[in-house]
């Protein structure tokens, strides 16, 4: 098997597989069913038991035991609860003579279980069923496996919950070593490459060094996420799904994953935004839409860039750019303080408040003083804004006020119509979310269009092409209306304090793998 290199300890964890196999039939049985004793109705987790009974951990002095009569105290209430718990075995055995002590892991928390050969019944998978040795079984247990267990709770002498086990069963085998417990992980290329490691050595990892775990990473990651559906749902708006695969490449100046459908025999793209199809369903009767999904472009990867990303767009007809600001500003406030339990995230150096009003500046004004004598017109003013400005904006500010040219789906603005109602909010020196009010004139856009194809045949292979069925769209009426997109991955970069975007996606896109590289 190439995929386990061959060592002294994978051997040996295979031939305690083959014991295993030998002493309870099947080594890989179809399910463990666990207690409910947490909360009626829903199983019992390790972290669910150590939540409820942690608090039964009778009280001690830095360094000393608890009193004999706290333990008894706790026992008496403790040894009622009969639990059913499954888990990692996240430490290796302390073995006491014909008693051992073990950690079992949920991925989140850690419980204690004890074992005595005297009174541990084995299970046995088989169909059949029936009782093995529990002590044998138990000593061809390593150090990662799953394992199942019947027992009470009951505070140890030094006051620490655990499970008196009962009954053992086992569950899969760990044929491979655990990363370093002490550590964890810190080659970034197998984190990332391997995440399911990094999971591991992070729920493992004993030495604590103020940074999140990953687990931890992806569970505030989730939080954040909930909130955001919770906020646009309590203010109208529906989720919708539209589609992945586009016979056209829009929405968005950027290039595109392409493919083939064998059965139509046409070419189909990996989307790029979702924008143009909300769009058509403000035309049909949503006044409040969104969608929380993939985009992708094939472009380059950096610290700020996957290809494949997490973005949430939403529209909200007859509202305006100034109004789309402000429930954006409103918004990732309430997630940020719902996330971290204050309104202040730390980036690296940095402290984002995102408590104090968001800086609001047009992109020319943001250029005073940095322009070094150059004249600044809608020809340059990106340049020297990315130039000179992005890095610097370190708090929340929207920049407002772009050139019309580079903003092809978004009205123009009434005080000026080579100005842009659209604006991008930035954070630590990076692009957030871009929004604006939508151009909904299907003539006005279907010259926007043109200009785009113009730049195509120019050679910008991101400038936008002509979707004429969007066009057909508009012609039917669609509402005045405002837009936004705000990229999750970045967005949880700072909830984390994570400098790079592969930190807060599972599995990033990454270079292939060479050989022996992991190794």
């Amino acid at each position: 098997m190439t995929f386990i290199e061959q060592n002294d300890q994978t051997i040996a964890r295979r031939e305690h597989l083959d014991a295993l196999r030998r002493l309870v039939g099947n080594v890989y049985p179809n399910k463990f069913q666990r207690s409910s004793i947490v909360e009626t109705g829903r199983e019992d987790t390790i972290s669910g038991v150590v939540q409820k009974f942690q608090a039964f951990e009778p009280k001690a002095e830095p360094d000393t035991r608890p009193a004999a009569e706290g333990i008894e105290l706790a026992n008496q209430q403790l040894n009622h609860f009969a639990v059913r718990l499954a888990g990692r075995i996240a430490s290796p055995p302390r073995v006491m003579g014909k008693a051992a002590f073990v950690h079992l892991s949920d991925g989140v928390s850690r419980l204690q279980i004890y074992l005595r050969k005297a009174d541990i019944v084995g299970v046995s998978n088989d169909a059949d069923g029936g009782n093995v040795d529990g002590w044998e079984l138990f000593q061809l247990l390593d150090h990662g496996d799953f394992i199942g267990v019947e027992g009470f709770l009951f505070v140890t002498k030094t006051g620490e919950l655990s499970v008196h086990v009962q009954k053992l069963q086992f569950l899969s085998k760990a044929l491979v070593p655990l990363p370093d417990k002490m550590h964890g992980i810190h080659d970034a290329e197998i984190r990332q490459r391997q995440r399911y490691a990094d999971l591991i050595a992070g729920s493992l990892k004993l030495e604590k060094d103020g940074s999140l775990t990953p687990r931890e990473v992806f569970d505030r990651r989730a939080t954040a996420v909930k909130e955001l559906r919770r906020i646009l749902e309590d203010h109208g708006y529906v989720e919708v799904e539209t589609p992945m695969l586009t016979p056209l490449a829009t929405g968005a100046a950027a290039r595109p994953f392409k493919t083939h459908h064998n059965a139509l025999d046409i070419d189909l793209y990996a989307r790029i935004a979702p924008e143009l199809y909300l769009k058509r369903l403000l035309v049909g009767g949503f006044e409040k839409v969104y969608e929380l999904n993939r985009n992708f472009r094939n472009e380059g990867v950096s610290t700020k860039h996957n290809p494949e990303f997490t973005m949430l767009e939403f529209y909200w007809a007859y509202a305006d750019v100034n109004q789309m600001m402000d429930f954006c500003e409103e918004m990732l406030r309430a997630v940020v303080f719902k996330t971290l339990g204050h309104t202040v995230a730390q980036f690296g150096e940095f402290e984002i408040d995102f408590g104090q009003p968001f800086r609001r500046v047009s992109m020319k004004d943001s250029l005073k003083g940095l322009t070094d004598g150059v004249e600044v017109d809608n020809d340059n003013v990106i340049e020297l804004f990315e130039d000179r400005v992005e890095h610097r904006l370190i708090q929340p500010t929207f920049i407002t006020d772009f050139p019309k040219p580079i903003s092809p789906l978004s009205k123009a603005s009434p005080a000026d119509p080579n100005i842009a109602e659209r604006f991008e909010l930035y954070m630590a020196g990076m692009e957030a979310a871009n929004g604006f009010s939508e151009l909904n004139d299907p003539m006005e856009q279907y010259e926007r269009f043109r200009d785009q194809m113009k730049e195509r045949e120019r050679g910008d292979d991101e400038a936008m092409v002509m979707d004429e069925d969007y066009l057909r769209a508009l012609s039917y009426g669609m509402p005045p209306a405002a837009g936004i997109g705000i990229g999750i991955d970045r967005f949880v970069m700072l909830l984390t304090n994570k400098q790079s975007i592969r930190e807060v996606i599972l599995f990033p896109h990454m270079r292939p793998e060479r050989k022996g590289e992991t190794e």
